[in-house]
Parts: C-alpha cells; structure tokens; sequence
C-alpha cells in the first residue's frame, strides 16, 4: 500500500483539469497533488479513442511511477473513453469526471431535461447521455458538441467578443426548451463559466462536476486508507508536455492556484 504522503496525481489535455485541482484543493487541504497537463497533444476531443486509451495509459502509467496513490482522470474525453482500461491496468484508485457530473445533474434538474455540452469525443460517446438514462430512465437530455471551447480556454480568451459569439452560436437554442441544468462536460468549460451563463440564460444551472469529483477523491482515500491528515502542508505541483503560453495568468488569475514547482517533461510511449 503507498504511504498517506504519497501523491494524488490529476491528469488532462492541457489546462482545464486545473479547476478539478482547485476543488481538490479546497475538499483536501492536506494532500500533496500532482497535475500533468498533456499541452504538447492538446486538444483530446477530436482524436479517436484508441489514441485516447494510448495516451491516458501512457500518462497513468508515468504518474504511478511517480508515486501517486491515487489518478484522478480530470478529462472528459479520457474519462469517457478510457477509464475502464485505466481502472483494469493500474493498482491504484481511478476516478473520472463523468459519474459526479451526473450526480450533480440529477441533483440540479427540476424539469428532467438535462443539456450536456462538451468536446466531440465525449458527447460522440454518449458516456453523459447513457449514464443520465441509466440512473433515471425518464431523463431527457440534449448533447452538444462544442469544439471550439478548448482551443479558446486554452488562449485565455475568457471575457472576449469571440467566445461570447461562439457560444451564442452553440447555445442560443437552449434558451427555448425547458433544460434547466447544464453539464460543463469539459473541465476546460467551468473557466468559461460566465460567458456560457450568460448565453444560456438565467433560466439554466450550470453543473460542474469539479466539486462533486473532489468529494469522490475524497471517498475513495479514506476508504483506504490513504487520506493525508488536514494538518499536512498540502502542495501543489505541476508538470507539462509542452510549454503553455497562458499558464500562469490562468492559475494565479482564474483560480487563484500556487504551484510549488512547474516542470516540462515528457511521457515515454508505451513499451518504453
């Protein structure tokens, strides 16, 4: 079993997992995290799966071999695509994005007609769609796939004329259905959050499965064990394939994170 000081390690395309480290953050004060954003092979959302089961193998392999007790899967399109294989490889805990996201929209819906928006991958699996039916067969949902979201995140163009066209562009039928609750099904999305707000309506919550993910972190370390005590100095450090041009003012601005170390390194392929 790893020690309760070893690492909670979070993965995800590019900058987006960032808000799940938040929320991990503030639910585990005491953990040492490490977030690798995958920035050289960003976006995931257009890729096929195989390629997303290759490169969330290659990334889970790599953060176990660092340490972690636990991998947090801080990508909607590798949760939806590749948890399974995650969960059957490694010998840590695995958790995904997409069960608290669902639970949180169940949770918010009063009208049983639940919108998913999120990158063509995710919303092409159906993995929000199917999981929605499954816990209430009545639901109604409504998929959206926004592909130009992550690119735009990824540039910090968060209060900008062009995102705010895009989004009308994506979300301006919303406006006259009865969908109450809106899943970000993209951890990129949430740094979005006032412009899809406002382009949704106020009519419409929006669901963001960050929180609801860190509670299930939560779950999972203490049922083994392996919850780091309140009292520890929680750290915070960070890894990138590729150097990102907006990190720093989209972490110390958008979410107030400080990292202990940032590092660009490299993920070996697979039979390395």
């Amino acid at each position: 079993m790893k020690p309760v000081s070893a690492p909670v390690a979070v993965f995800d395309s590019g900058i987006g997992g960032l808000t799940v480290v938040s929320a991990l953050r503030r639910e585990l004060p005491g953990e040492h995290i490490i977030y690798l954003g995958d920035t050289a092979r960003v976006p995931y959302g257009g890729k096929s799966r195989a390629t997303i089961e290759r490169y969330s193998e290659e990334i889970a392999r790599f953060l176990v071999a660092e340490g972690a007790k636990m991998v947090v899967v801080a990508c909607n399109t590798a949760s939806a695509l590749a948890l399974p294989r995650l969960r059957d490889m490694l010998d840590v805990p695995v958790e995904g994005v997409i069960a608290p996201g669902v639970e949180a929209a169940l949770s918010a819906t009063r009208s049983g007609h639940v919108a998913v928006i999120g990158t063509k991958a995710t919303i092409g699996s159906s993995a929000y769609a199917d999981a929605l039916r499954a816990a209430r067969p009545d639901i109604r949902v409504t998929s959206l796939a926004c592909p130009l979201l992550v690119p735009l995140v990824e540039e910090g163009l968060f209060e900008d004329k062009v995102t705010d066209a895009v989004l009308e562009r994506y979300l301006a039928p919303l406006r006259t259905s009865d969908v109450d609750a809106l899943v970000l099904g993209c951890t990129h999305y949430p740094l979005l959050a006032s412009a899809i707000g406002r382009a949704a309506g106020p009519q419409i919550s929006l669901v963001d499965s960050a929180a609801n993910c860190a509670r299930a972190v939560a779950r999972h370390l203490d049922a083994s064990g392996l919850r780091a005590p309140a009292s520890s100095e929680g750290t915070l450090d960070i890894i990138f394939t590729d150097p990102p041009d907006n990190f720093l003012a989209v972490v110390r601005g958008a979410l107030g994170l400080e990292a202990g170390s940032v590092q660009v390194r490299q993920v070996p392929p697979l039979g390395q």
